[in-house]
């Protein structure tokens, strides 16, 4: 089936194999970050901005060094890595644990589509940042209320896009499996839940680039460690390098995370697009 974009322009890799497509796509998103590095370069060494507002490229990876071997506020930088990720873990596991059953209570009764869907929908648009304070107020300023705002980030994706999978099952095949004498129970684990497994992982994916950019939200609240905190902590004192540096891990981070769920999806999800 071809895609929109087939009709807004030409496509350069035509009749090349798919290897050679992703090659070269892989080889123009290298050669991007290579000229935005490029001119993050020329731009320092032009004396243009000032290396406080703007620290050369070779500054910032001194710092990423320093604080990988010696720290930062007394944690070095995988010790700030790991207590951001073990909260953005944590929240993911209890927002799943939620949002999935509530996406199926959505999708299969009425009732649950009346009570939960609106406020899915009043919950979704508002920013972290605007229920931070309230978490605090009930909840204090402990790791719960840390990973209470990041779940609430990833609740909404996961529950709507698992509620999106289950109404997108198909009806021949909910009739197949009922002609075969398939229960409510069977047909809830052996043919809805895979049928609308590939939309949860969706969710998944989306729920966590929601989490990971809440985190620093999160992280502001009497962290002792965590990325955001290590960011936070060094923007109040000016030093640029060490902001620049965790903007990148961040960013490193994210896309790795992206490409670790896009492999567990092939592994088991490999339906996906097929049925």
């Amino acid at each position: 089936m071809s895609s929109a974009t087939d009709y807004l322009e030409p496509d350069v890799t035509a009749g090349a194999p798919a290897g050679g497509r992703r090659l070269r796509v892989a080889h123009l998103s290298a050669a991007t970050l290579l000229v935005l590095l490029a001119i993050w370069w020329a731009v320092t060494a032009s004396g243009m901005i000032a290396p406080l507002f703007l620290p050369p490229p070779a500054a910032v990876f001194e710092r990423f060094i320093a604080v990988l071997t010696e720290g930062y506020v007394d944690s070095t930088l995988l010790e700030h890595l790991g207590a951001s990720l073990a909260r953005v873990f944590a929240a993911l596991f209890f927002s799943a644990a939620i949002a999935i059953p509530v996406g199926f209570a959505i999708a299969l009764s009425p009732v649950g589509r009346g009570i939960l869907d609106p406020l899915l929908e009043l919950l979704r648009p508002i920013p972290p940042l605007a229920y931070l304070p309230l978490v605090i107020i009930w909840f204090g300023i402990g790791e719960v209320s840390k990973v209470l705002v990041i779940g609430v980030a990833m609740l909404a994706p996961i529950a709507l896009s698992t509620a999106a999978g289950v109404r997108s099952v198909a009806p021949d095949r909910l009739d197949a499996a009922r002609s075969l004498g398939a229960t409510r129970a069977q047909l809830l684990r052996y043919v809805i839940f895979p049928s609308a497994l590939p939309e949860i992982v969706t969710g998944i994916r989306i729920a966590l680039g929601a989490g990971w950019t809440t985190l620093v939200a999160a992280e502001l609240v009497a962290a002792t460690r965590g990325l955001g905190f290590m960011i936070q902590s060094a923007a109040q004192f000016l030093v640029t390098d060490v902001v620049i540096m965790g903007i990148l891990v961040i960013a490193a981070v994210a896309f790795l995370l992206e490409a670790v769920v896009r492999v567990l999806e092939k592994i088991f999800v490999p339906w996906r697009g097929r049925l």
